[in-house]
């Protein structure tokens, strides 16, 4: 049975955010840490992320994006959650999240319902500034995937977020520079960097409901 009842989503909204102390735990060693003045003299790219949660079979989920394989795209391959860059006509960050969403699994927008914003975070590889949010939605998800930017979905059950340990796995991977950095394990699937971090913040914000 789920241990989150229907009632999750208003608790989510009511919660404390926990920031940098959440995000370290998953932080590469070498991530430099900057202050948000520093960040914008970098004239970074803006973009927003989504924590999509709906139900199935009495249980909370969330997708993850397998992205595609792209020599241009300094995170090709890795493990993402759906969202990308803010457009000139997107009205605000929610709207970005919403947008990206729909393109790129194929949930229309007008039936996700944002809860929340989590805290921003900065990406130094990339240069992007993130906003991620919590959203959900009542329609029962029938994914249909940008082939050109997803190679694969992941259902996540929200549940397992509550199994993230604060000293979390480590590992060197192909592009850590042979640093170990930590990383989250589900099922055959290694998530790490900034999708990690966000869903460490998540993971807390959980745990203190």
């Amino acid at each position: 049975m789920e241990i989150f009842g229907k009632d999750l989503l208003l608790k989510i909204k009511q919660s404390t955010l926990y920031g940098e102390d959440a995000h370290a735990i998953y932080s590469p060693p070498y991530r430099p840490l900057f202050s948000y003045e520093e960040i914008l003299a970098k004239d970074p790219k803006f973009a927003a992320v989504n924590i999509l949660l709906y139900l199935k079979e009495d249980r909370w989920w969330f997708p993850l994006m397998v992205r595609t394989t792209n020599e241009r795209d300094r995170h090709s391959g890795q493990i993402s959650l759906p969202g990308g860059k803010k457009e000139k006509s997107d009205p605000n960050f929610a709207a970005t999240a919403k947008r990206e969403t729909s393109e790129e699994i194929g949930i229309d927008e007008h039936y996700i319902r944002i809860i929340r914003e989590l805290s921003p975070i900065y990406i130094p590889p990339s240069n992007f500034y993130v906003r991620p949010y919590i959203s959900y939605t009542k329609k029962d998800p029938r994914f249909l995937l940008q082939e050109s930017e997803v190679a694969e979905l992941i259902e996540f059950p929200v549940s397992s977020l509550l199994e993230l340990h604060a000293k979390p796995e480590m590992m060197v991977l192909p592009s850590t520079r042979g640093v170990e950095v930590p990383v989250l394990k589900f099922n055959d699937y290694v998530i790490w960097g900034a999708t990690s971090m966000i869903l460490s913040e998540f993971s807390q914000l959980l745990k203190n409901l």
